[in-house]
């Protein structure tokens, strides 16, 4: 089941014996965390009640005993098993995978004790991808374990969609572009952002609107603003816009190599773009997305006016020279703005 699917299953009925959480996203999880606490232990009864294990340090015999004993301090207790990933072998086959572990399980849940649920956390792997064969070693070792949730990373169109609730709810007024800034900013990263959208909301608490420029000062590493802003300003082929925004970087500190790195994407991009004959921002988000890099809405558009303007000839010379401007900015002693600016007038 998703998330959403085991939050309203334990709002309407008792919990189950076990659950294996499965993936690697870290929001979802901490909200099922946060309601299954809820759900099983009373607030005085949480100190005693829940109790912390891992795999990696406890077999899974001693967990499932110590399940079955009774505490004299915690009648209700919720134990939380990490490392779930522990159980499989490493370095060796699946056909060499030890099932005695599962077996043990299969046992424990054909009676389990009462007010006792076990939660077994596999975060290590993602649920597809190179991750996926790991995975699914992990989901056929613990089939004993019916309700299993999955945690599968966000997609570009959810982180979107949180960070506009994630603001309602903090009373932070964030300007459009602002918003697909921010988003942009944390990639599938939804535990990054809620902490983004704490930090904006006591900084706008005066009530004033963040916009994309706020967004530069106050979101570390989020490529934003003006990196962004040399991108655009590069796919209109606008040299004077370049150069000013060349000299904000430099006065902001800006590793100039990074910055070549996202003008390469964004070209290598706008190539692939071309060649595909893709026509409007949809096609592009569809075709140059990858899981965990999505093309957000405004940066398709900015993509697909690069590749109108330039010709794919044009645009194969672009990144040959960028190519050659990273390498020239790695030399002993540099000068940076020399170099970007040499790049900036050959576009």
């Amino acid at each position: 089941m998703r998330p959403e699917q085991f939050l309203a299953h334990i709002a309407r009925q008792a919990p189950a014996p076990a659950y294996l959480f499965l993936g690697a996203e870290p929001y979802r999880r901490r909200l099922c965390r946060d309601a299954l606490i809820e759900r099983v232990l009373t607030p005085e009864g949480r100190e005693d009640g829940f109790v912390r294990r891992d795999l990696e340090e406890t077999p899974m015999a001693a967990i499932l005993d110590d399940a079955r004993s009774f505490s004299l301090f915690a009648p209700r207790r919720l134990i939380w098993v990490r490392g779930a990933e522990a159980v499989l072998p490493r370095g060796r086959s699946e056909e060499d995978t030890p099932m005695a572990g599962s077996e043990l399980l299969a046992a424990y849940l054909k009676a389990p004790p009462p007010d006792v649920v076990i939660v077994f956390d596999a975060a290590r792997y993602e649920l597809d991808g190179e991750d996926k064969a790991k995975t699914e070693k992990v989901r056929k070792f613990y089939a004993p374990v019916k309700a299993q949730v999955e945690f599968p990373p966000f997609s570009a169109g959810e982180i979107r969609a949180l960070a506009a609730e994630l603001a309602t709810k903090a009373g932070l007024r964030l300007a459009p572009d602002a918003l697909e800034a921010l988003a942009e900013a944390v990639g599938n990263d939804a535990l990054r952002l809620a902490g983004e959208i704490d930090k904006l909301a006591l900084f706008a608490a005066d009530g004033r609107t963040i916009g994309a420029t706020d967004l530069a000062v106050l979101v570390p590493d989020s490529r934003l603003a003006s990196v962004f802003s040399l991108v655009e300003a590069l796919g209109r082929g606008e040299r004077t816009r370049a150069l000013e925004l060349l000299d904000t970087l430099l006065r902001q500190g800006e590793y100039l190599p990074l910055a070549l790195s996202f003008l390469a994407t964004h070209f290598r991009l706008a190539l692939t773009a071309r060649e595909a004959g893709l026509r409007s921002p949809e096609q592009v988000q569809a075709r140059l997305s990858s899981p965990g890099r999505p093309i957000w809405p405004a940066r398709a558009r900015q993509i697909l006016e690069t590749a109108r303007h330039f010709s794919s000839d044009q645009l194969a010379s672009l990144l040959q020279r960028i190519f050659e401007a990273d390498r020239a900015l790695r030399d002993v002693r540099p000068d940076e703005r020399v170099v970007v600016e040499a790049l900036i007038f050959s576009v």
